[in-house]
């Protein structure tokens, strides 16, 4: 993967279509998460497509095995670039959704959310988990095993991950945005 900026359009569909207008595909990938991709559906997808973006589909996949599979199966087949799941839903959740892409030509990237970057060290304690870091190394352990192509996760946690797993295990960090900028519910940037 290349450094290209992933742009999220967090907006509803005809406020992401006027903000995609002013990027060019030729230096950014756009993200459409849960809140545009459930008002617009695959439409937004198609529009975007034929304005010659790369689309990552940031849907945090997060079900049983074979759910997971179809859904990925249907990501695969609107032709997004990149898409993800929680790494969290165990072995053969990942398994499921790598598999999902075998008889793609040319599948989309599958990459892992490790620990949301709006959860803080309390918040897993509060689930029953411990440190947080070992969390994250661990979940990247259990994406990279299962063959994905790599996870979300915190800026602060990608040295680490890209020590232990190599540089082509992809690392992908959301909320980066400017010093100045409100960091709304991210805690962990």
């Amino acid at each position: 993967m290349d450094n290209k900026v992933i742009i999220p359009l967090d907006l509803e569909y005809s406020a992401a279509i006027d903000m995609a207008k002013n990027f060019s595909p030729e230096y950014c990938k756009l993200k459409i998460g849960s809140q545009l991709f459930t008002s617009s559906g695959p439409k937004i997808i198609k529009e975007l497509d034929l304005m010659g973006f790369d689309i990552f589909l940031d849907l945090k996949f997060h079900d049983i095995p074979n759910t997971v599979y179809e859904a990925i199966s249907s990501a695969a087949d609107l032709g997004v670039w990149m898409v993800n799941v929680h790494a969290s839903g165990g072995k053969k959740m990942l398994e499921a959704a790598k598999e999902a892409l075998k008889h793609y030509e040319t599948p989309p990237l599958l990459i892992a959310v490790t620990i949301l970057t709006s959860l803080s060290q309390e918040d897993l304690y509060q689930l029953g988990l411990d440190d947080l870091s070992q969390q994250v190394l661990k979940l990247a352990n259990l994406s990279y095993e299962c063959e994905l192509d790599g996870v979300v996760c915190a800026s602060t946690d990608t040295a680490a991950i890209k020590e232990r797993f190599g540089n082509e295990f992809i690392t992908v960090t959301p909320g980066i945005r400017p010093n100045e900028s409100n960091l709304n519910d991210q805690s962990r940037v």
